[in-house]
């Protein structure tokens, strides 16, 4: 099973608790969580004039496995407007590269951060992988 959470924070709003959104999915092939602005796919949503987050932005995907990877799908755009940082429970946080995937090894815990490059606001994207 992999579980998410998801806040979405700006300047505003940084020192208040932020509403978290939650999806999960079993550890099945195949199975895909998807977190983007476009609601009609995405399992967590991000405001609609959040236009830094792409229609389907991040994908987690089940492998043969059961194992989970996410990746930063490319969109419309050569440069994306934003950024994504990962955090493995300890390890140092690392960057995601636009196109790039990482695999989220069984039993981790961690978080995704989709960070706005012009204004102080992103979208925190937390997991649990269940061994």
């Amino acid at each position: 099973m992999l579980e998410l959470t998801m806040a979405s924070v700006s300047e505003a709003d940084a020192g208040a608790t932020a509403g978290m959104l939650m999806a999960d999915a079993p550890s099945d092939p195949g199975s895909v969580l998807r977190v983007g602005r476009d609601a009609a796919v995405c399992r967590l949503t991000t405001p609609d004039d959040w236009l830094f987050v792409s229609r389907v932005h991040l994908e987690f995907l089940c492998g043969p496995d059961g194992g989970w990877q996410v990746t930063w799908l490319r969109g419309s755009h050569a440069e994306p407007s934003s950024e994504v940082l990962l955090t493995l429970a300890g390890h140092p946080v690392q960057p995601l590269p636009y196109g790039g995937t990482a695999r989220l090894p069984h039993g981790s815990s961690g978080e995704l951060v989709i960070q706005d490059r012009t204004t102080p606001r992103s979208v925190n994207v937390g997991f649990y992988h269940e061994a």
